[in-house]
This record gives structure tokens, C-alpha cells and sequence, in this order.
């Protein structure tokens, strides 16, 4: 729930953000901030929440909002060779492939310190 001055931090808490990234949208969006009482040397700031600040916040959350959250569906390690495969970049595909057509399983499982006797 927004309130009508809020703190970077607790706007940080808020949207899931950073009380950095809350600092730069601060600055980089010219909101208007005010003193925080009771805090001296000036640099404890309150952000006016407007409507301007609301719209960008609601925007902001939206976004991340859209992130997906991790999970893997199936865990056979074929699958998961599979995956790791499709990570790999070309160049460490043709590596991976040498490797196994010059050693073989035996020879990779052998490197890896998983060979069973």
C-alpha cells in the first residue's frame, strides 16, 4: 500500500527493487522528495508519492511481475543433459563433442572423478 511520503526503502520493499534503482528513478524521473524530520545531515529523503509516482511504480511492478519463477518439469538426466546442451554455445558444443568422440563416457566420467571401478 502506497502512502502519501514514503522512503526509499520502504518503496524498495514495495515493488521488489532495490533502494538504489528507488534513487535513481528519484532522480532520473525529477520526483518530488522532501527532508525526512528528525534525520540530520539532509540526506534522509521522503518521496512524494503522486500520481505520476503511483503510474511508474504500478508499471514497474508489472514488469516484474512478469519474471517467471524457476522450476524444472523434468528432472530424468536425460533431460537435464539435454537442457545443458542447448545452454552450451557452439564452440563448447564441437568442445563437448570432441571430447566425447576422443574419450568416450568411460573417458568423461573418468575426468569428472565419477568412473565406477
Amino acid at each position: 500500500m502506497l502512502k502519501e511520503r514514503m522512503t526509499p526503502e520502504e518503496l524498495a520493499v514495495i515493488t521488489g527493487y532495490s533502494r538504489q534503482t528507488i534513487n535513481k528513478w528519484v532522480r532520473k524521473e525529477c520526483w518530488l522528495t522532501s527532508q525526512k524530520p528528525g534525520v540530520q545531515g539532509g540526506k534522509a529523503r521522503l518521496i512524494h508519492v503522486d500520481e505520476r509516482v503511483r503510474e511508474f511504480i504500478n508499471n514497474a511492478k508489472r514488469v516484474s511481475e512478469k519474471l517467471g519463477s524457476y522450476h524444472v518439469n523434468d528432472t530424468s538426466l536425460e533431460a537435464i543433459l539435454m537442457n545443458s546442451l542447448k545452454q552450451m554455445s557452439i564452440s563448447e558444443q564441437e568442445k563437448m563433442s570432441a571430447l566425447l568422440l576422443r574419450e568416450g563416457i568411460a573417458g568423461v566420467l573418468k575426468r569428472l572423478g565419477i568412473r565406477d571401478d
